[in-house]
């Protein structure tokens, strides 16, 4: 298949820039062939409607870091970085890779002055990716944890289709609300229409809930470059399936639940862990961590997932490839069509869909 092939029409105006209030008050897109009608409108605030007992919804607990620092060379030159992971080959100094502007301009042992009196040291540019080796500490030289200095210094790293800078607001709203497990520099942004009201409803109807964990990286935005999906190179993010996830997949299995997916990240971890032990049961999981380069798409689609909880993606995306793995391209298409036409809200902020199988 073709890039192209994915393609649709998205006005600049259906792209959200600010969340739903409350939360669960976005509009919900279901397709559910078991229905009298395979799609039906409603609010997030409906999902539990939708679902029945012994159903499991898989969420990613990951928890978006404060990724995005400004700073000024001893120049006057602004900079900025943007802190994707902790760098192993320079661990010692408490290195993180970051993807830095102007990356080509500094030069290794620069220190950049940034917010509340830390520094980011410049320790080595990348020759593959352009990206940096960097470092954060005091005005004085104090260590602490990287983690710990971006809560005094950084930002927010809100998409680039959000056209604002990042408020005092969005610290808690680009955040799940069972976000735990800091790494992320995007948020698992399905898990943002979740409310701790509409989750303990969701136990009421006896639908249970696992946790896995994938840090989303600053791939999840590059585009589909190649002109064909299988020349494509998929980026690489780290996860974490628990035993206890994999036991909540088993009895779900078990039991004839459902195994339902909120957002491509904890799709991408459920279809890392798939296995087949053997027991008759198709479609397991075993736990395990790791880094994944999953490309689910047509053809290489999902064999644990029996829904996924997702939000409206980006045309020729990799997100909108593995939307139609799940319900095939031409159903996809004609879903997003139609949620334009409806004037459904596109993107991290955006609406959601239920798509059973």
């Amino acid at each position: 298949m073709r890039t192209t092939d994915f393609d649709f029409e998205l006005p600049q105006e259906r792209i959200a820039q600010e969340p739903a209030n409350p939360r669960d008050a976005a509009r919900l897109f279901v397709r559910d062939p078991s229905a009298g009608e395979l799609l039906q409108h409603a609010k997030v605030c409906d999902l539990p409607d939708f679902l029945r007992a012994g159903d499991l919804l898989v969420v990613n607990d990951t928890r978006v870091l404060p990724a995005r620092v400004l700073g000024r060379r001893a120049t006057g030159g602004q900079v900025e970085l943007l802190f994707l992971q902790p760098d192993e080959d320079f661990a010692d100094e408490r290195g993180w890779r970051a993807m830095v502007r102007p990356a080509k301009k500094l030069k290794p042992g620069e220190r950049v002055e940034c917010r509340a009196g830390v520094v980011a040291r410049m320790l080595e540019r990348s020759s593959v990716d352009g990206t940096w080796a960097v470092t954060l500490e005091g005005a004085n030289g104090e260590e602490r944890a990287v983690e710990e200095w971006l809560a005094l210094c950084g930002a927010m790293p809100l998409p680039p289709y959000i056209q604002r800078s990042a408020r005092e607001d969005d610290a808690e709203r680009y955040q799940t609300v069972y976000a735990s497990r800091p790494g992320a520099v995007a948020a698992p942004t399905a898990g943002l229409h979740f409310t701790g009201d509409l989750l303990k409803r969701l136990r009421e109807r006896g639908v249970e809930i696992a946790q896995v964990t994938l840090h989303v990286g600053a791939g999840t935005f590059l585009p589909v470059t190649a002109d064909r999906l299988e020349d494509h190179a998929m980026h690489s993010e780290r996860f974490e399936l628990s035993s206890e996830c994999e036991h909540a997949v088993r009895k779900a299995r078990a039991t004839g639940g459902r195994v339902i997916a909120v957002g491509t990240t904890s799709a991408r971890v459920l279809e890392s862990c798939r296995s087949d032990d053997g027991s008759g049961v198709p479609a397991v999981v075993r736990a395990g961590r790791g880094d994944t380069r999953i490309f689910l798409r047509p053809g290489h689609g999902p064999t644990v997932c029996d829904g996924l909880f997702t939000n409206f993606h980006l045309p020729k995306s990799t997100l909108v490839m593995l939307v139609s793995s799940f319900i095939g391209t031409a159903e996809t298409l004609a879903m997003y069509r139609a949620a334009v036409e409806a004037e459904y809200r596109f993107y991290s902020y955006g609406d959601a869909t239920l798509l059973l199988r």
